[in-house]
């Protein structure tokens, strides 16, 4: 349940991450959601890649994005199965400062009425590192809509209370250190 505040919406800065080692820009439905959902959030696409599951080029590029002032929150889609070229949990969680275990929780209890048990097989996961916020969904496009529609979108949002991670970006600390 949304419930808004008198805070301002904030714009963030957002990049968007596909893992997958058959996608490219044709048919990457699943970024391409994510995408026009952030924008349609009144959000700022900061960049958008598309890179093969391996573990040391997505640790590459999240540590970038990760190190990049510009850039608040990463949302990335893949990798998160049980394959063995599912590696999006190994590549991007020794990167985190802080792990947000809800998420995946979250995420798994609003599939389960979508996909049924099958749901135990995602291995969805959030995390912060430099104040950055990661969240990191399945390839499938309907996972990417579940998770942005029903969790990420309000947790992006300033206004979104009792609480979101707006707070603990590097926009706001860099708004407030400027005093």
């Amino acid at each position: 349940m949304s419930v808004k505040s008198n805070v301002a919406f904030m714009p963030l800065n957002i990049a968007v991450l596909t893992v997958s080692d058959t996608r490219d820009e044709s048919n990457d439905t699943s970024g391409q959601a994510l995408v026009e959902r952030l924008a349609a959030a009144g959000h700022q696409l900061a960049e958008k890649r598309i890179v093969k599951d391996d573990v040391y080029q997505l640790r590459a590029v999240v540590s970038a994005w990760i190190a990049d002032e510009n850039i608040d929150a990463i949302v990335s889609t893949g990798g998160t199965g049980f394959t063995a070229r599912d590696n999006t949990p190994e590549a991007i969680q020794v990167l985190f400062d802080k792990n947000i275990e809800g998420f995946g929780e979250l995420f798994r209890a609003i599939s389960y009425n979508e996909i049924g048990t099958s749901t135990v097989q995602s291995r969805a996961f959030a995390g912060m590192a430099n104040n950055t916020v990661i969240f990191c969904v399945p390839g499938s496009t309907n996972a990417c809509k579940t998770a942005w529609d029903k969790i990420i979108e309000e947790q992006l949002n300033a206004s979104h209370r009792p609480c979101n991670f707006v707070p603990h970006l590097k926009t706001t600390t860099l708004c407030q250190s400027r005093g």
